[in-house]
């Protein structure tokens, strides 16, 4: 849930594409009615000057597109993934440009965006390269785990904010089963098993959103390509930091990953609560 109090944090290295993602976060800051914080990391003094300009630019754009929202900058020193993961805690959604340039290459997509998706205090969202758009569904992957219980959530809250269709998914194929490839009266049964499993997850939360157009999708083939081929006529993709049966919470999920660096759209990525407090 959208509470106004907290602020869209922006992670900015001067790049094409934090700006890009900039301007993305300007549309989601009006819509949760909430403040917009631009945030550049810098670990070397001698980068100082460029820094704060590359910040403040940022903001003059931000201020031009949207006039009535503030817009505050702040110049933190220290390791990108601490000091964003710090700014998380205070944030009601953090958002990374897809890739950096210079000395501030590490700052976005890479290593260190992967580690904040992993360990924010709230949910990521990385916009990749191209112009986002504000028409389409919001997608959201699900598969029955905690992750995607939150996720899923998430998504319904964006579709409303946006008053987009909602476009759920959820994708299946032998290798979650532990066998070979499936006779044809299996695989029936197997998507019909995985079509109620979609049913009742949306029901459990769908109550709650009423006025949500809402389509379930459940189908055969690779997550990261189904989700990645839906995603073409998103305007945003949500999953979940882990999926079911994935080992441990030290690192980004599979699919996840995946979808990060291939998705056409920005995406987001949402983790539950109980591994936020982990």
């Amino acid at each position: 849930m959208s509470t106004p109090d907290k602020p869209v944090v922006v992670g900015i290295d001067g790049s094409d594409d934090a700006t890009r993602a900039a301007g993305w976060a300007v549309t989601e800051a009006d819509r949760r009615q909430a403040p917009l914080l631009l945030v550049i990391v810098n670990d070397d003094p001698a980068r100082t000057s460029y820094a704060e300009g590359a910040v403040h630019r940022t903001a003059d754009k931000c201020r031009a597109m949207a006039p009535q929202l503030s817009v505050d900058v702040e110049l933190a020193s220290g390791r990108p993934v601490e000091e964003l993961l710090r700014y998380s805690r205070q944030a009601q959604l953090v958002v990374l440009g897809g890739r950096g340039h210079g000395g501030f290459t590490d700052a976005l997509l890479g290593g260190v965006s992967s580690a904040v998706a992993t360990h924010a205090s709230c949910p990521v969202v990385v916009v990749r390269r191209g112009v986002p758009t504000t028409a389409g569904p919001v997608l959201v992957g699900v598969d029955g785990s905690d992750s995607s219980t939150a996720a899923l959530r998430f998504a319904f809250e964006e579709a409303q904010l946006a008053g987009a269709q909602l476009l759920v998914v959820e994708v299946w194929h032998e290798g979650d089963l532990l066998a070979g490839p499936l006779r044809r009266e299996e695989s029936d049964r197997v998507q019909e098993d995985v079509e109620r499993s979609l049913a009742d997850q949306v029901s459990a939360v769908q109550e709650q959103f009423p006025d949500i157009r809402t389509r379930l999708l459940a189908q055969r083939g690779h997550p990261v390509a189904a989700l990645t081929d839906a995603g073409r006529d998103a305007q945003l993709l949500v999953v979940g930091h882990r999926g079911r049966g994935e080992f441990g919470g030290l690192f980004l999920g599979s699919v996840a990953a995946g979808v990060l660096h291939h998705a056409p759209c920005p995406v987001a990525v949402v983790r539950h609560a109980a591994a936020r407090s982990s």
